[in-house]
């Protein structure tokens, strides 16, 4: 799930509109994932790489054909048995091997990752993407200090709106929800760049009912779509 150009010179032109009617400022940024979730990926191929070949062994051993429990013991068996446990230590380790490596490989896709990874990590994942976005695009450094960021990760499905202080003061944080559900709703149904627009239209009558135009207007943070 990608933008195209054409997809990017709409968001433009709903950035310029919703501008045209408010002091405030919006920026759009876009990225695949806020994170390569290599820490979830890891927690998730080490504990089954140690739980599932652990399982198998343990219900292996309890089966009532399992020779090794039926007695009758003697020292070639003893022999036997010290060469079989040797190859069984080391289809353990194999398997324990074989498990970890299927399952980093399997949460390598976007639709499995958003399933390993709880939604609260994803957005706490985001929301550090979102601050840092917001500094490094220099959001904050608007004269009125009413910047908006509207951030999304199209793979795992979630999005945030940063509001610089002075926005934040009057409006708060529960006024973006409509435009933060809408882009939510568009981005699952495999439509990013209407999401953006939805978002955008309703960030913008919020800034221009709480900030409306005054003096020139300057346009201060670039209109276009940003891809990281």
């Amino acid at each position: 799930m990608r933008l195209s150009e054409a997809d990017k010179d709409r968001i433009e032109a709903a950035v310029v509109e919703a501008e045209a009617r408010t002091a405030g400022e919006l920026f759009c940024v876009v990225t695949g994932q806020a994170s390569d979730y290599r820490d979830v990926r890891l927690a998730w191929a080490a504990a089954l790489a140690l739980g599932l070949p652990a399982l198998a062994a343990f219900a292996f051993a309890f089966t009532p054909w399992t020779g090794w429990m039926d007695g009758g013991w003697s020292a070639a068996h003893i022999a036997a048995t010290e060469t079989a446990a040797k190859g069984a230590v080391a289809a353990y380790a194999l398997s324990q091997a074989a498990v970890f490596a299927l399952v980093w490989l399997i949460l390598s896709h976007p639709a499995a990752r958003r399933w390993a990874a709880p939604p609260a990590w994803r957005r706490a994942k985001l929301h550090r993407e979102a601050m840092r976005q917001f500094l490094a695009k220099g959001i904050h450094l608007t004269e009125g200090r009413t910047g908006v960021l509207i951030i999304a990760a199209l793979d795992d499905h979630q999005a945030e709106i940063v509001a610089d202080e002075a926005i934040h003061a009057k409006v708060g944080t529960e006024a973006w929800a409509d435009a933060l559900e809408a882009l939510r709703d568009h981005m699952r149904a495999g439509r990013p760049a209407d999401g953006f627009i939805a978002a955008v239209k309703a960030c913008g009558a919020l800034l221009a009912e709480h900030f409306p135009p005054t003096g020139e207007n300057p346009d201060e943070l670039p209109n276009r779509l940003v891809e990281i």
